[in-house]
């Protein structure tokens, strides 16, 4: 079997409406689009061998690694350090438009060399639609172009106008394999976009760093909502960038997590999809960042939890809400099992979408009129159209 990484050895990034799962040794082993519960771009978490990834690497056999998030933002990077040098790759996802659905997201892996000298592999194994969906892979100098029938990713090189084209080949199944040699204090990379038909061009190093510094100001501009100050200021503000990469800004609602189909224990089946709103989760979700200050979430949520009593009634039923819904409050969840794929670490079957969201949880109402109640003692109206 596969050396699948730890589930822990991953770091989370995201541009509030989709998200990726970056592992300690450079590779993106789950990234889906357009939203969190899109089918699967890169889905090696679950199959190692035909899920597919993006992974940055030094070529060396031996290197250590260690991932940290840039401070108080979304930004991860991931350091590598051999015996020839000191190098990270710096991954993050603009956050361009966060209230309006939108089918263009762009993934920038920022390649650095700290210090010394440093070589990368670079692979690109994208698998759309769970791996079901065929692309072809058209190269140029600046990137390379994949397009399924339905699906498509563009990749950008960062790089400048005085680089020589880097040694690359494309094999049979339509994956980039390329290397990347850099010296102390330079930086090259790609940025991957989903959605848009454009062919791939050249990304200057200076507009990478601009994204970077945007992205910055972001977190660090929605972090300053915080009003606690205790001495655990570092740990709890860090759970709330989590919990706010989880959310799906165009409707409000919170995913359970961006992941689908990892197994409650190794070798077993319940291995369940829960990339959805819980109404029980989400209300636990805005309590906690209620608690710190963080007042938007909360109204935006409670505007999506109003829209889906609206619809109950409207349909003039007068059963109880569904316990989870899609991130654009739609209720048909449909369950299906991706026959070809492995599983965490053999851990089949793999289930993406989740049946179980016609089962009759009362518990729900309870939680959240718990966060109403606090989100009204902090000025926010239930429901309120603001």
């Amino acid at each position: 079997m596969p050396d699948y990484p730890l589930i822990a050895d991953h770091g989370l990034i995201g541009d509030l409406q989709t998200a990726a799962l970056v592992a300690t040794d450079g590779s993106i082993d789950w990234f889906c689009s357009p939203r969190f519960d899109s089918p699967s771009i890169f889905g090696a978490l679950l199959d190692q061998n035909r899920g597919g990834h993006c992974r940055v690497r030094p070529t060396v056999d031996v290197f250590t690694s260690k991932q940290l998030y840039f401070p108080d933002t979304a930004i991860l990077v991931t350091r590598f350090m051999t015996e020839a040098g000191v190098g990270e790759i710096v991954d993050f996802m603009p956050v361009s438009s966060s209230n309006v659905a939108s089918r263009h997201h762009r993934l920038v892996r920022i390649v650095r060399c700290v210090r010394g000298r440093m070589t990368f592999a670079v692979d690109l194994a994208a698998r759309f639609d769970y791996g079901r969906e065929p692309h072809e892979t058209q190269q140029s100098a600046d990137g390379v172009r994949l397009q399924g029938s339905r699906t498509s990713m563009t990749v950008n090189l960062i790089r400048e106008p005085d680089d020589e084209r880097a040694q690359s080949s494309i094999d049979a199944d339509g994956d980039l394999h390329a290397e990347l040699t850099l010296e102390a204090g330079q930086m090259r990379g790609l940025v991957m976009e989903t959605g848009t038909g454009a062919p791939p061009r050249a990304v200057r190093v200076a507009e990478a760093w601009q994204l970077l510094h945007q992205t910055v100001d972001f977190w660090r501009a929605w972090l300053r909502q915080s009003t606690y100050s205790g001495r655990w200021r570092e740990t709890l503000n860090r759970s709330a960038i989590t919990l706010k990469l989880m959310t799906y800004a165009p409707s409000g609602g919170l995913v359970a997590a961006p992941t689908a189909a990892l197994p409650e224990q190794i070798g077993g089946e319940r291995n369940w999809d829960y990339r959805y709103t819980w109404v029980r989760d989400a209300s636990f979700s805005v309590y906690s960042l209620l608690g710190m200050g963080f007042k938007d979430e909360a109204a935006a949520l409670g505007r999506w939890l109003r829209d889906r009593v609206a619809e109950k009634v409207d349909k003039n039923d007068s059963g109880p809400l569904n316990i989870m819904y899609s991130v654009d409050g739609s209720s048909d969840l449909a369950e299906e099992i991706i026959e070809h794929w492995e599983g965490y670490r053999g851990s089949a079957p793999v289930r993406v979408g989740n049946g179980a969201a016609d089962q009759l949880q009362l518990d729900i109402y309870g939680e959240a009129l718990d966060s109403i109640y606090v989100a009204d003692q902090h000025g926010i109206a239930a429901g309120h159209q603001g």
